[in-house]
């Protein structure tokens, strides 16, 4: 069992940055990947980043070159830089831990942390 607790988020002008935390309740050095997920109102839910237990990274395209995903193993923490932050970023971002046990894969989720970025 791995809780999750994110924090950082809040309201921002457009053009301006946040960071978001997700502290894990346990070590993140076993959990294979890690990512961070964003719903707004009236859409789907969907990746946002993903950081792989090997470091490998990936970014869904409207985030690429503003969105930075990290890891601190140390404070078993994980964090997703936000630059240049656009209003059509405004949604409640999640954290989500994976973990593959013989074979099964479980994940965990924070309780979730609302971005709103103004115009």
């Amino acid at each position: 069992q791995v809780q999750l607790v994110e924090s950082g988020g809040g309201l921002v002008q457009a053009g301006g940055s946040l960071r978001l935390s997700c502290t894990a309740s346990r070590s993140i050095g076993s959990i294979n990947d890690m990512g961070w997920y964003r719903q707004a109102p009236g859409k789907q839910r969907e990746l946002v980043a993903f950081l792989g237990s090997g470091g490998s990274t990936k970014y869904t395209d409207s985030v690429k070159g503003r969105f930075t995903i990290s890891r601190d193993n140390a404070k078993n923490t994980m964090y997703l830089q936000m630059n240049n932050l656009k209003p059509d970023d405004t949604a409640v971002y999640y954290c989500n831990a994976a973990t593959v046990i013989d074979g099964i894969r479980y994940d965990y989720w924070g309780q979730g942390t609302q971005v709103t970025v103004s115009s």
